[in-house]
Parts: C-alpha cells; structure tokens; sequence
C-alpha cells in the first residue's frame, strides 16, 4: 500500500522529534567558507568599541587601518583584512554590534553576498535567528514542562552546556529550539519534566531491519527491497521582498535525485513548471534540477515545481571481519578520502588523541569503523542543530559540544574513519520512511572488497538483542531514502552567484533574485512523497 507523507515549510535545521536511533578533486569547492563565531576568551574583557578597545582586540597594525576605515569609509585591501581580522575577535566575545561596524563599510548591498566582509555580515544575520530567545522566554519555555523551575536552574543548565545559548552583544540568547534540546541531553531536567510527551507512533524500522536481514541472507545481490517514490517538490516566494519587483530574474535550484548504482535508480523527470527546467548531470555531487523565471508586470511570484520518480533499495551486503583485504594505500581515491578538508574534516590533535583511544591497535578496517561508529552513536546524542552556514566546522562542533544533528553526527564519523585510516565520505539528502520524512545526513565507508558502505552514526547503535538488527546501520541502509548529494558544500549547477542559505549541504533548495540570494524566510518549500514497497509474496 503507497503511503503519502506531506511535509512544509520546515526551514529550519531543527526538527521537533530525534530520526531513529564521489566527488573528485577537481569539483571546485566553495570559495568562501564562514568564519569562526564561536564564543572565546580575549583579554580585556570591554564592551564598548572605544580607541582603547580596539587596541584591545586588534593588533596596532590592525588598529591603524581600522581608524582609516572608520575615516574615509573607503578600505582598500589591506584594510579589508583588518577589517576582517578585527571582527573575528569581536564575534568570538559576541560583539556582533561593533563588528557589524567594522564590516559594513567594505560592503556594497548593492552587490551580491560574495565577499569574506559580506559573508561574515549575513552570517551575524543568521546567528541571531537562531537564537532568538531571552532570559524571560526561554525561562517560560521551560516553565511550560517544569512549573517549578527556578532562575538558578537555568543559569546552572546554560553554563553546562545543556540548555543552548550564545553571548550576543552583552545578553544572553537562546537558541531557538533550546528548550527542547535540554531535555534530550539533561537526564535531570528529563526526571523533572511534570508533563512527558505522548510516545508517537513511529515507523518500526527494527522491523523492518529484521526482515531485509533474513531477504539478504537468500538473495545474490546486495541491492533488495526495492521501494517506488513519487516525489512532488513545490517552492513559493512569499512577498514582502523589495528585490521581487517587476522584471526581476529569479533562479532557483530544487532537489533532483541521484542515479546511484544499484542503490537509487529508475529516476525519471515527470514534469516541471515552468517546463524549460535544467537537471543537473548525473553524479554531480549536490544535484539540481534549475529554473530562471521573472517576475512579471503584475508582481506576480514565480512558483517552482518538480514532479519525479525514482526507485530506492535496501542495501545489505554479506559483511564478515575475516574477509576484509588491504587498502592500496597509494591509490588517489584512498588518498582523497583519508584526508582532511578544512574546515569541517581536520585532524587535531584531539581526534587524533580521540581515534587511539577508540580504536587501539586493531587494525581491520572494518573493525575500526564499527568501533568509532559505536563510539559516536553512544557519545553524540541528536539534538535540533543552528543553520550550517554559522558552524565554523561539523566535527569539531560535534566533539566540543560532544552533540549534533545528523550532519554533525556524521561528519565527526567521517572525520574519525579518516584519521582511523578508513577512508569515509559524506552521503545526504531525505528520509522518506513513511510518516518520518525529513531532511537527513550519513555517511558511506569504503572497505575492501565491499568497496562503498553506507553508515549512519545517528539512526546509530540500535536497542535489540540481535547483533545484526544493533548493527545494521554500520555497512547497510534502508531502502527509505532519496539520496540527493554525493558530497558536502560543492558548487551547484549551473553555479550560484552569491553565499548560499546552506553552503555545506542541499536539500531545502537556494534561491536568487537578481544575483542576490533569497534566504530562507523569504520561501517556502512543500515536499509530498509518495512511497510505495514491494508487495509481499504469500506464504
């Protein structure tokens, strides 16, 4: 029987509930990664940018170019950089008012978000709507399932991490879905929580992983359970932006889905609107289907809708330790993917530190892999994540907060493999299990002679006796999945004019106007998936 899901108007990164627990080198990478806003320590501790404060969070050289600037209004490159250095230190204290004063002079907003200044300005923008909360709302948010709460509680809570919240210009903020989060990784405020949510029925996905366990066993492929989607995708400018006029060229990227090996295939274009659409080749590693459209003499707002069909299977191939044979160690495609790639896939040395521990002296890769996929299933708990584009880097987010969403779940695996010398690489785009879809993350390891195997450290370690049911999601996946991108943060085609809503993954879809990008409070995206499994032989 087809089950048909519906989903809207989720732009955030944040979901309300927990999912169940190839590019090569010469892809162009994007050009502007964000820089760092995590909170830090400088010396002086001011809060107004007088002189003295600037000599305080600048060296003098800086200084000097930053009084230019301020002077003329007119910063030339040496100054920009200044300019640029001054204000990563501002927001480390989470001064983004005074560093908003640094930065806007070297912006045109005539001009597209394209420049480090403009970048770091939009990303200040999207920080503070992630964390929109104040002392009094997040003090009621909490209220609502611990009546008798108090003030100290939630100070003791915030300075333990566990209730979410960032030093912004002097006051305290509150990421938008903290008071959630706090529940999922404090297990003392769980214990005091007056009113528990009602357990919603969810799809029985061990269920389902007991029976592909026993079709695997008799089957010669590793490809089976093949699930039919139909996929209508519908985004909708919504008016109020002043770029929207009349004549007005808007570009838009949608979600297009992979020709995946045996994995994903059978994908097929039903229709468009408008119909001149573009889909971006295959194995481009974030895929799009495109539309350019104006705005017409009315105002009117341009819609932009996909409509198509692809077939997802299980994949569960034999796995067995004694099997596994060497990597050649020499060869690009290893090379590529054990190494790092800055700024979310760096080795520190605490990962470093962090694999030996994990791993020991075990040198089976496929051993590797399941111990740091046990590790980071048990350690990284989900939780309702900021926007990627304000997270300076995935893996070193997910091991300071030692917590994360899917992306930052996977990523710190992929991060670990590769130290570990495994080599892993990023895999995204939705899970389609019926009644749960949502954006998602995983990850694929390459182990010989397997090659590529899917992973996914947050469905993770499952809670079952059985071995290969607890392990599944390490070597296997479920057929529920529309699997958009091969890679992370790579140039979307045709390429992007200005800093993209999401610059590290591609599911929501990008919009521009005129060369400006439309972020995503400025539309809405609907996405209605029809699924439907294989019809089950009687007995």
């Amino acid at each position: 029987m087809a089950e048909v899901i519906k989903v809207s108007n989720l732009n955030a990164r944040g979901r309300s509930r927990r999912p169940e627990s190839r590019a090569s080198n010469s892809i162009r990478p994007l050009s502007f990664p964000p820089l760092p806003i995590y909170p830090g320590k400088l010396p002086g501790g001011v809060r107004t940018l007088g002189i003295e404060s600037m000599k305080t969070v600048c060296s003098w050289g800086y200084f000097a170019a930053i009084v230019a600037v301020l002077a003329t209004g007119r910063p030339s490159f040496a100054e920009t950089k200044a300019q640029l250095q001054a204000a990563k230190e501002l927001i480390a204290k989470g001064e983004f008012r005074e560093a908003e004063k640094l930065l806007k002079p070297a912006v045109d907003p005539a001009k597209p978000a394209a420049s480090p200044a403009a970048v770091t300005l939009e990303i200040l923008d999207r920080t503070r709507a992630d964390f929109p909360h104040d002392e009094a709302e997040i003090t009621k948010q909490v209220r609502d399932s611990i009546p008798d709460v108090k003030e100290t509680e939630i100070e003791s809570w915030r300075d333990a991490g566990v209730l979410q919240s960032k030093q912004i210009d002097g006051e305290h903020r509150y990421f938008r879905n903290a008071a959630a989060n706090l529940f999922r990784l404090s297990k003392e405020a769980r214990e005091r929580r007056e009113k528990t949510p009602a357990e919603e029925k969810r799809f029985d996905l061990n269920g389902l992983i007991a029976e592909l366990n026993t079709i695997a066993k008799a089957a010669d492929t590793p490809a089976i359970y093949p699930v039919k989607h139909h996929v209508t995708y519908t985004l909708t400018l919504k008016e109020g932006n002043p770029r929207l006029k009349p004549g007005a060229k808007v570009r838009a990227w949608l979600p297009f889905p992979q020709e995946y090996r045996i994995q994903q295939t059978d994908v097929k274009l039903l229709k468009s609107e408008p119909n001149d659409a573009v889909v971006a080749p295959p194995e481009t590693p974030q895929r799009t289907i495109y539309f350019e459209q104006l705005v017409d003499d009315k105002g009117t707002l341009p819609k932009f809708v996909a409509e198509y069909e692809f077939t997802t299977c299980a994949y569960v191939p034999t796995l067995d330790l004694e099997l596994v044979k060497p990597y050649d160690d020499e060869s690009d495609e290893y090379i590529e993917f054990t190494s790092s790639r800055a700024p979310h896939i760096v080795f520190t040395p605490e990962v470093k530190k962090l694999v030996k521990e994990i791993v020991g002296d075990e040198t089976n890769p496929l051993k590797k892999a399941q111990l740091i996929f046990a590790w980071v299933s048990e350690n990284l708990p989900w939780v309702s994540e900021m926007e990627y584009s304000t997270i300076p880097s995935l893996s070193k987010k997910g091991l300071a907060a030692r917590c994360g969403d899917c992306g930052v779940q996977n990523t710190t695996l992929i991060t670990l493999c590769r130290a570990a010398g495994v080599p892993a690489r990023w895999q995204s785009g939705f899970g389609t299990k019926p009644g749960e879809e949502g954006m998602h993350d995983w990850a694929e390891i390459y182990v010989e002679p397997w090659g590529w195997l899917p992973a996914d450290a947050s469905y993770g370690t499952r809670k079952s006796d059985d071995p290969a049911v607890r392990d599944f999601f390490c070597g296997h996946m479920d057929p529920y999945r529309l699997i958009v991108n091969l890679d992370y943060g790579r140039e979307l085609h045709p390429p992007k004019t200005s800093f993209r809503s999401e610059p590290i993954d591609f599911q929501r879809g990008e919009v521009e106007v005129d060369g400006h990008n439309l972020y995503f409070n400025d539309w809405e995206w609907d996405l209605q998936v029809k699924s439907t499994p294989p019809v089950k032989e009687k007995k």
